[in-house]
């Protein structure tokens, strides 16, 4: 783990970095950002060597949650993507914001065109609600070249460094990757480096203990 004023880079499998949200005063009623970033360094030869053709990368950002009460549930670009235009104030595939689970993902982004990435997006009234977070990203398209990505993920909690994540240097065959856990308690938030690969939502499930049931879907 490195750390410097702007940011804290979790290097290594298993490496944490934990928030003191007792010292945060009023910066913690900002909401915490998670944002995927795949649009790193040179696009086109990243592109080319990913694909071999000119097809953009389609890289999808989403996580489990569960709540203190034990309610378990997913949100990510893939669900709910056919069902776009939902409310921040109504539970659907793409969260809620204003009540539980107080997690929000803002949108798919399909590739290189939109240029920030994913985000996902968790409501600090909230915090006190929830348990744990599972981030994942997964390769919707294409063959996993994992090390050809460039891409990373930042964790930003209002008044600290941003928590960053690298996703471009493994090496896996599988299209599916646990990012990190975020565990929450009354005073803190805990950041730890996952970084595991799997064949698909259901087999991530399963190695993490969720106990979900899945089906099949497309964009």
């Amino acid at each position: 783990m490195s750390i410097n004023l702007q940011k804290i880079t979790l290097k290594k499998q298993g490496d944490s970095h934990s928030i003191d949200l007792s010292k945060k005063g009023d910066s913690i009623l900002k909401e915490i950002t998670i944002n995927l970033n795949w649009s790193q360094g040179n696009k086109k030869s990243f592109f080319s060597n990913l694909f071999n053709n000119n097809a953009e990368v389609d890289l999808d950002l989403g996580c489990f949650y569960e709540l203190n009460d034990g309610q378990k549930n997913v949100i990510d670009g893939l669900q709910f993507s056919k069902r776009r235009g939902g409310s921040k104030d109504k539970l659907t595939l793409q969260g809620r914001y204003t009540d539980t689970p107080w997690v929000w993902h803002t949108g798919d982004d399909r590739g290189q065109s939109a240029g920030s990435g994913e985000n996902i997006l968790i409501n600090p009234k909230g915090i006190h609600d929830l348990k744990r977070i599972v981030i994942y990203c997964f390769i919707y398209d294409g063959v996993a070249k994992w090390e050809e990505t460039n891409a990373i993920v930042n964790i930003e909690v209002p008044g600290s460094p941003a928590i960053e994540v690298e996703m471009g240097r493994q090496s896996s065959q599988h299209k599916f990757c646990a990012i990190a856990e975020i565990l929450f308690t009354s005073t803190s938030i805990k950041v730890k480096k996952l970084t595991t690969f799997h064949n698909s939502h259901g087999d991530c499930d399963k190695s993490y203990n969720w106990g979900m049931k899945w089906t099949s879907g497309a964009k």
